[in-house]
């Protein structure tokens, strides 16, 4: 049994959001076909995701001083706490599917600040005298995400930098089987935006099946 975290970034649902509406399918899809696998929905809008600040890197100099857990603050404890549990769930999970919208090149900062939280050294990647190395070579990571142009190819593509972002951080923990399930054109083409729904939505059930 593999365990799936379901990572989402967006304010609305699926009869809203085409990225949700696509990743709905996608999930659904892979339950039927993985029926002993447990997904785990991380709603990214509805959790508690701390940034990494003055508090955090308070306590965690604190800890590595040798204080006991006890001393650090009261604000302290509790968002060093939360970033201890963020960083073990991502580890003991097997795949990760992570869901977002296309805002201004890239996603909704809450899903920086929740990459931010499992970047840990020693439990995501490592230092060595070569430099970084992940540690999660045996994992797999997924990537939708609706986009309102067309960012995969030409010259707008160099302005895309949530999926190249997500890509490039699943290396950095050494998870090399990255897919991407892009959305794109609903606002460039109305006319043709339920056929681009329909398209992604057909094609995320099928990746279901296989992921």
């Amino acid at each position: 049994m593999s365990q799936v975290l379901f990572i989402t970034a967006h304010p609305h649902d699926d009869t809203v959001s085409f990225s949700m509406a696509t990743a709905k399918a996608f999930i659904e899809s892979y339950k039927v076909s993985n029926p002993n696998d447990e997904v785990v929905h991380i709603d990214l809008y509805n959790e508690y995701i701390p940034q990494i600040d003055a508090d955090v890197f308070a306590g965690w100099g604190k800890l590595q001083s040798g204080q006991e857990f006890e001393a650090l603050s009261e604000g302290e404890q509790g968002k060093v706490k939360r970033l201890e549990e963020l960083s073990n769930q991502f580890v003991n999970a097997d795949k990760y599917v992570f869901v977002t919208p296309f805002w201004n090149f890239s996603f909704p900062p809450v899903m920086k600040a929740y990459l931010d939280s499992v970047s840990v050294a020693g439990k995501t990647f490592k230092y060595t005298a070569e430099g970084p190395v992940g540690l999660l070579p045996d994992k797999k990571a997924l990537h939708i995400q609706a986009r309102g142009g067309y960012y995969s190819e030409g010259p707008a593509a160099e302005l895309e930098m949530g999926d190249r972002y997500i890509k490039q951080m699943m290396g950095f923990y050494g998870i090399t089987d990255v897919d991407s399930l892009i959305v794109e054109g609903h606002n460039a083409e109305p006319n043709k935006a339920e056929e681009i729904k329909a398209d992604g939505i057909k094609r995320a059930k099928a990746l279901g099946e296989t992921f």
